[in-house]
């Protein structure tokens, strides 16, 4: 391969959309596009692993089908305050689709391979240094240059700490365990669907309690979790741990037993930064939903929108992206970030329990009716073609 033009630093959803979309969108580019991958697929990944129907509506108009993935299905969706609140279907479909991040992962790296794109695992970029007329990508093994660098590397990744070293960060804190779908003692039994209870929000924890079916090599489990956006972050709260520990042993589950582990998310907010010269960012590193935290989806659209920015620039052969934020937030992707963004500040602030009781028990038709128009249900409004 002849030095790459594009390069992309993080071969996952975000990194993997913005090559596929390239090479659907402006196919002459594919022989110039590489992905910097720092491990090996498939590699393993702490995420929840929930899919909504905007994923699979991207992944379709890739001609991709999301359903080779192992996975558990499931039909409801329950948003709750204190075990209560309202549920969500999707009419003709499952309401949700859980993955394993390692499956999916190696899954989408597969099809962009056989697309011809090509993807170099267990290379770390060290350093990245936008010029003015390229961009030097350092890593452990060697020296790139490239015309344009794609930043699909994450919360902490090098790209976002080389071209926005002191711009203000916003970090959700996560933990997640897993669990056998139920005790042998027949505790947990009965337990179906997604559950999304919203009580430590009353402890000044500005977030939710998670548990929903998964599995782990076709075995059978729960994936529990409690997601903190730190918006609250300066009121005295309750270690992370002490929610999630009361809702699992509510089904028979003592948290200590089983194996802890922790993320952060860098949230979505309109006064991001997401691009430089030569250089735009996707997926977390650019912002995931502030309200659940849901990255999936937002990664995949984020490539789309990339891709777009990237095509056009070549075409134009100008590289300065100077309307990638604009073009973001404009989208259907961008609105429904800004949504979120607004509904985590009003959900999260007012932290009072008839608050709470309101929203989620008492104004189920009107909360299903505005989250169907304004956060759920945007892959359709997604350009899908430039």
């Amino acid at each position: 391969m002849q030095e790459p033009d594009i390069i992309i630093i993080g071969g996952g959803p975000s990194g993997l959309s913005t090559a596929l979309h390239l090479a659907r969108d402006f196919p002459y580019l594919l022989p110039h596009i590489l992905i910097l991958e720092k491990a090996r697929y498939p590699r393993p990944k702490v995420c929840a692993g929930g899919l909504v129907i905007d994923a699979e509506i991207i992944l379709q108009r890739l001609g991709l089908d999301v359903s080779e993935v192992p996975h558990v299905d499931t039909d409801n969706i329950h948003f709750e305050f204190e075990a209560r609140g309202l549920k969500i279907r999707v009419p003709h479909r499952h309401a949700l689709r859980v993955i394993r991040r390692d499956e999916f992962d190696n899954w989408l790296a597969g099809k962009a391979q056989s697309r011809g794109i090509e993807i170099r695992e267990g290379v770390t970029v060290r350093k990245i240094t936008p010029q003015a007329d390229n961009v030097r990508i350092e890593t452990d093994q060697q020296i790139f240059c490239a015309r344009v660098v794609v930043g699909a590397d994450g919360s902490n990744g090098i790209t976002r700490r080389s071209v926005f070293p002191n711009a203000p960060m916003h970090t959700a804190r996560v933990l997640e365990v897993l669990t056998p779908a139920t005790k042998a003692t027949g505790a947990g039994q009965g337990r179906e669907g997604a559950y999304f209870d919203f009580f430590p929000v009353r402890t000044n924890i500005a977030g939710y309690v998670w548990d929903f079916p998964t599995q782990v090599h076709g075995e059978p489990m729960r994936c529990w979790g409690i997601y903190d956006t730190n918006i609250l972050a300066n009121e005295k709260r309750p270690h992370l741990k002490a929610p999630l520990a009361r809702e699992m042993s509510r089904f028979g589950y003592d948290l200590e037993d089983y194996e802890i582990k922790g993320y952060p998310i860098r949230w979505f907010s309109p006064h991001n930064q997401m691009s430089v010269r030569r250089v735009l960012l996707v997926g977390d590193a650019a912002g995931a939903d502030p309200f659940l935290g849901e990255g999936i989806s937002i990664a995949l659209g984020y490539g789309a929108l990339a891709a777009l920015e990237i095509g056009e620039a070549f075409q134009r052969n100008r590289f300065c992206f100077a309307g990638y934020r604009r073009r973001v937030l404009k989208s259907a992707l961008g609105q429904v970030l800004i949504a979120r963004w607004f509904v985590a500040h009003v959900i999260y602030w007012f932290k009072w329990r008839w608050f709470q009781i309101l929203i989620w028990r008492m104004l189920k038709p009107l909360v299903v009716l505005l989250a169907w128009i304004f956060i759920l249900n945007w892959g359709k409004r997604m350009p899908s073609r430039p």
